[in-house]
């Protein structure tokens, strides 16, 4: 498709159906003046996406120029400008925290402008957070992208293809839908009311997966020697995680493998001994936690009979298969 927000995406007679004295589609070619509030690793990388599809980044606003480096980086020559200026632009992108959006919209509905676009980039919420702005006759777009930041060029490869909950009314989805896609990205219509529910679960996969895969790594590292790997633990897991993720992805519970899909309650317990013997307390119960959750799975799904699962449940109690 086009790389402008204008040319057949449907956005042009859908700002005409009474959405659009405001908004300024500059030209034939529906290039647009583009503010982003927030220097994080989010802000950057969209501008940047959107300053490649076509459109202008007239400026960054953030409370501290800490992340000027970054800025620069993604953004070479786009200027830092206060919040207020902000809402001089046609599309305002906020890119702060969960918990900053809602007072940083409540502070700036006296610039905002009639008929200009107001996104954010949170997952939790919906357009609800943005209504003060729109009560102001701002357009609220919310847009979600479900990808792992690091606030660098890596990220723009990685957009293409990226799934981004969008959360718009009716009248807004081309609009919101086109400005996704000249990210390269795919949108996903998500509900107001299953926002809160769509973030919870790619925290759990995602940022859960981190914690898990670093315990992991911790207790692996130290009984690993002369592999020549810079980090052994790594590339052993590697393979191990990255096939386990795609068959989980592909297969769900039936995916499961190792001791509890097994029924293996003693190696379950010897596990658990061994890991609050020489690894740290935390990985022990994460452990005891996350076999706990998979053997409840096993035994809906008729994987695992009641009493095996019953085996497994007293083995991950204190005390081990002798817990009765």
């Amino acid at each position: 498709m086009s790389r402008t927000l204008a040319q057949g995406s449907g956005a042009e007679p859908a700002l005409r159906r009474g959405y659009g004295a405001g908004v300024a589609l500059a030209g034939a070619q529906g290039r647009l003046d583009i503010a982003v509030v927030g220097a994080g690793r989010v802000g950057p990388v969209v501008g940047a996406a959107l300053r490649a599809a076509g459109h202008r980044v007239v400026g960054v606003a953030a409370r501290s120029q800490d992340a000027a480096e970054r800025v620069e980086a993604l953004l070479p020559g786009v200027r830092w400008i206060p919040v207020v200026q902000a809402f001089a632009a046609d599309l305002v992108v906020l890119a702060v925290p969960d918990d900053v959006l809602g007072p940083l919209v409540a502070e700036s509905v006296p610039h905002v402008r009639a008929g200009q676009l107001v996104a954010h980039t949170s997952g939790l919420h919906g357009t609800a957070v943005l209504s003060p702005a729109a009560a102001a006759g701002a357009l609220p777009l919310a847009l979600h992208p479900a990808m792992t930041f690091t606030g660098t060029s890596l990220d723009l490869a990685r957009l293409p293809g990226a799934a981004v909950a969008v959360t718009v009314s009716p009248v807004l989805l081309p609009i919101a839908e086109a400005l996704v896609r000249e990210w390269g990205a795919t949108p996903v219509v998500v509900a107001e009311a299953d926002r809160p529910l769509y973030h919870a679960a790619l925290a759990h996969g995602a940022n859960h997966l981190v914690t898990l895969v670093a315990q992991a790594l911790a207790a692996l590292r130290p009984v690993l020697h002369g592999s020549g790997e810079d980090d052994p633990a790594a590339a052993v897991l590697r393979p191990l995680l990255t096939a386990a993720l795609d068959n989980a992805l592909a297969a769900g519970d039936a995916a499961l493998t190792g001791p509890v899909a097994r029924g293996d309650a003693g190696t379950v317990a010897r596990h658990l001994e061994v890991l609050r013997a020489r690894a740290d307390g935390a990985t022990a119960t994460t452990y005891a936690q996350l076999a706990r959750a998979a053997t409840d799975r096993a035994l809906a799904s008729g994987r695992l009979s009641p009493a095996v699962a019953q085996a497994v449940t007293a083995a991950l109690q204190p005390g081990g298969e002798d817990t009765p």
